[in-house]
């Protein structure tokens, strides 16, 4: 089993490149990237089944060198499970875009770039998930990165030039803010492996401990969009093709959760900065979604949802528990899936009506009634309406809170409900205009009008398009996603069992000698 690990990576670089060379045919190029995601799929779901089977993570050492010397990765249940969820919603953006540049050709999306960038963006996430060292998973944000500074800009527009050149900066400092952290731990510790640095990181002096802890949490949270940290993203997200908005949004910001994840439990567990954490997560789901009441255009409104609901990802991590832990693996699963499923929603919106904001769209229940419901069911699972998803990972977060039982959990558990109820109040404001209002300016009753003038000066609520034509393959993609979103809460038993496992095994650091075990397997 320990072969297929690098060929998680290995497999969309050299469809990256394969992409290229065929950069003038676009059957080619399609043909490759959805061949390379489904093996990668594939691929995937052995390796969860094999670790989560037989109760052991695979290891591999490139290139033979001894551990901790090269580079190692590393494919527990939790990178398994990551690269799992990844693969699927990459691959269904992939097909999403396939139609949208059927139907546009390449005005939005140019296909001699789009899919090598697309493939190479893939390599970077996997390669973040399964990193064993510091170093690598700085490799695996590097590469993403430098895909997403292409994709984002895609079209060369004025407004995609203007906040690319943000997320671009914002990345960058980012980048170097890692980077910096990486050098100082390696010069006190004289290793970036994440299970060397789990037995000796107790051997520096607490002070030290916590400066090279918070140059970490730095990095990672302008990475994940953790308040206040947060500023970048939602003048970033909008302004990108549909396709390459619904990617962002699912799963750049979780990269980052991710790697917070691994370095508090495994690296920092002996240097408390929950408080902090449980602050921020706090000020992170207030503010995002008092941002998101103040939209009217329904992909800002998800970006802001998006910051909001990062902060329940660091509520769970900074509770700390097992049952907390795997509370925020689930949720994280469900938000990468419902997140992009809206996305991809608002996508077939824009291209039915011409316009995102909810000033400007109306009477789409009528026009197009399937559209209504490929919105509907992933914005009430977003809002923790009951049974859904949302709803089962929300308890569970608030469950474990409630078992720590101190004043401040209590004060996370109110924060946490009054966003889920804002979060749903905003989506279904936005359904109640968009789709129940009718498409007459005529019928508009006077005190309508009234409720929403003030979201008039709101960022682009005036845009307005062109409507264009819908192909059968972007609305079957989205129906899919939603059919996804639904089996999150069919089989929320046995995906919930496998995330408690998970969180389980956080709280229990891998050491030097069982990786050097596992190595091979």
């Amino acid at each position: 089993m320990s072969a297929l690990v690098p060929l998680l990576v290995a497999l969309p670089l050299l469809g990256a490149g394969v992409a290229l060379v065929f950069g003038r045919q676009r059957r080619v190029q399609v043909g490759v990237s959805i061949v390379t995601l489904t093996l990668v799929l594939a691929i995937a779901a052995v390796l969860l089944y094999t670790v989560d089977s037989s109760d052991q993570a695979i290891a591999v050492s490139v290139g033979g060198w001894p551990i901790p010397f090269g580079i190692v990765l590393y494919v527990d249940r939790l990178a398994a499970l990551l690269v799992v969820i990844s693969s699927i919603v990459l691959l269904a953006v992939l097909l999403f875009s396939v139609g949208q540049g059927a139907a546009d050709g390449d005005d939005d999306t140019p296909v001699t770039i789009f899919h090598p960038s697309y493939l190479i963006l893939a390599a970077g996430i996997f390669n973040a998930f399964i990193a064993g060292d510091l170093f690598n998973l700085y490799v695996g944000f590097e590469i993403l990165l430098v895909a997403s500074y292409v994709l984002i800009t895609l079209g060369s527009t004025e407004s995609r030039i203007r906040t690319g050149v943000v997320y671009i900066v914002v990345s960058l400092v980012s980048s170097i803010l890692f980077l910096t952290a990486i050098a100082a731990i390696y010069g006190a510790l004289g290793t970036v492996n994440i299970a060397q640095l789990s037995e000796r990181m107790t051997e520096l002096p607490q002070s030290t401990q916590l400066v090279l802890h918070l140059m970490l949490l730095l990095a990672f949270s302008i990475k994940a969009a953790v308040f206040p940290l947060s500023f970048w993203l939602p003048d970033s997200y909008p302004t990108a093709p549909a396709p390459v908005t619904a990617v962002f949004a699912g799963l750049l910001t979780k990269v980052g959760v991710y790697a917070m994840i691994r370095t508090e439990t495994q690296i920092f567990r002996d240097n408390d900065v929950n408080t902090l954490l449980l602050i921020v997560a706090l000020a992170t789901m207030i503010v995002g979604v008092l941002g998101a009441l103040a939209q009217a255009e329904l992909k800002r409104i998800l970006s802001f949802t998006l910051v909001s609901h990062v902060g329940y990802l660091v509520f769970g991590l900074a509770i700390a528990t097992p049952l907390a832990l795997g509370a925020t693996i689930y949720y994280m699963v469900h938000h990468i899936i419902v997140q992009t499923t809206l996305f991809l929603a608002i996508g077939l919106i824009e291209r039915r009506a011409g316009s995102t904001s909810i000033l400007k769209v109306k009477g789409l229940m009528r026009a197009a009634p399937v559209i209504a419901v490929l919105y509907f069911i992933p914005a009430i699972n977003l809002g923790g309406i009951p049974p859904f998803s949302g709803f089962i990972g929300k308890f569970a977060l608030f469950d474990a809170a409630a078992q720590v039982g101190t004043p401040l959990m209590y004060v996370l558990i109110v924060g946490g409900v009054i966003t889920s109820l804002l979060t749903l109040y905003t989506l279904m404001r936005a359904w109640n205009l968009s789709f129940w209002r009718e498409d007459d300016d005529h019928a508009e009753e006077p005190a309508v009008v009234e409720r929403i003038s003030y979201l008039g000066d709101a960022p682009a609520a005036d845009e307005q398009g062109d409507r264009r034509v819908i192909p059968r393959i972007m609305t079957a993609t989205t129906a899919g996603m939603v059919a996804v979103t639904i089996a999150l809460t069919v089989f929320a038993g046995p995906l919930y069992r496998l995330c408690a496992s998970i969180g389980d095994a956080l709280l229990t650091p891998v050491t030097l000698v069982q990786l050097d075990e596992e190595v091979g397997r």
